[in-house]
């Protein structure tokens, strides 16, 4: 099939961009001998999760334990989920799935961790538990070094856990100093800080600048987005993630109207000005959305497209399109190669 044959709106995936991205930035680690733990919530695609652990990362990661049990089921048995678990419900499901596979967690509070002995003990399994600390950007985390090395301690006591190392998103200037403080502090202890897991896309580049860090989780580097080209991080060109969307409507003059809104780009702005990029119009703006269309002013645009024309364009973030798909076609130059169901979308438990 001819890509111009697709129904739209459509996610299109150039495959011969994922694998270059994919071998990039693995080439990369392994120069500077970082782990590589690609997170999968970018793609949530079992098909690509294999293709980044042959090409030699050490496993994955993922965002949540419906997630994890996806990529668990297609025989990938090396997971790191980088959230507190918590709740009876849920922690069945993690001791079911430490059953199975290498797993690990992450916490950032006592709560947290004594569940997971809780439940981990009551079921007879072991599971490796990070400790989550912040570094600058208010996300979750432990604040100081005192109270990461108080919960490695607690970690280390307690039945059903194995004390994994430190974790951060992202990877700050603050890390190195925050990690080198908890180690001192542990040392008295005789506890060793077996790895220190750091991440994201935007500054994957810098990642053998951070020199205590001995992992990298980077998610959406498989795909890239416009958010990643702002940053530095990608090109246009290197972009694998396309959406092909249909000009159904030329209400006026400069403005035109496509058959993708909010349920195909998200509303996630991410500090850009506008909804996307298109590849036809580059200074076209995606000004607003409704739920099935988008609104584009193409007043700053020599040439204009007609009602009917296909237009294609890089979104804004690439992790949340890809939660609003089913399925995306895999494309190398215009052929339609494969098409790939989105295992993991829409598990947020």
């Amino acid at each position: 099939m001819n890509i111009n044959e697709l129904d739209t709106p459509v996610v299109v995936i150039d495959l011969d961009k994922v694998e270059a991205n994919i071998k990039k930035l693995q080439v990369y680690l392994d120069k500077y001998g970082i782990a590589n733990r690609p997170h999968i919530k970018t793609h949530k695609i079992p098909e690509i999760a294999r293709m980044q652990l042959k090409a030699g990362a050490k496993g994955i990661t993922c965002q949540k334990l419906g997630e994890a049990e996806v990529m668990a089921d297609a025989g990938i048995d090396d997971i790191l989920i980088t959230y507190n678990i918590m709740g009876n419900a849920k922690l069945q499901r993690l001791t079911q799935l430490a059953s199975r596979i290498k797993l690990r967690v992450t916490a950032d509070s006592e709560f947290t961790v004594r569940g997971l002995s809780d439940a981990c003990s009551a079921a007879g399994v072991e599971t490796g538990v990070m400790v989550e600390f912040e570094s600058g950007t208010q996300r979750c985390g432990v604040q100081t070094p005192a109270e990461a090395a108080a919960l490695a301690r607690l970690i280390v006591a307690l039945p059903g856990l194995r004390f994994d190392g430190l974790m951060t998103y992202p990877t700050t200037e603050k890390t190195g100093p925050f990690v080198k403080e908890t180690r001192t502090l542990l040392a008295a202890d005789n506890i060793s800080i077996p790895r220190v897991s750091g991440g994201g896309t935007p500054r994957m580049w810098e990642a053998h600048t951070w020199k205590e860090a001995t992992e990298h989780r980077a998610g959406t580097y498989v795909y890239g987005d416009r958010r990643t080209v702002a940053y530095g991080a990608m090109t246009y060109e290197e972009v694998a993630m396309r959406v092909i969307t249909t000009v159904v409507s030329r209400p006026t003059p400069d403005r035109g109207i496509l058959d993708g809104g909010s349920k195909t780009f998200s509303s996630d702005l991410s500090g850009l000005e506008g909804h996307g990029y298109m590849l036809e119009y580059p200074d076209a703006t995606i000004y607003a959305q409704s739920e099935e269309h988008g609104h584009v002013d193409f007043s700053r645009c020599r040439n204009q497209p007609q009602i009917g024309e296909r237009v294609t364009v890089i979104p804004n973030h690439t992790c949340v399109v890809s939660n609003l798909f089913n399925q995306v076609v895999g494309v190398r130059g215009n052929t339609v190669e494969l098409i790939w169901p989105v295992s993991a979308r829409g598990a947020v438990q």
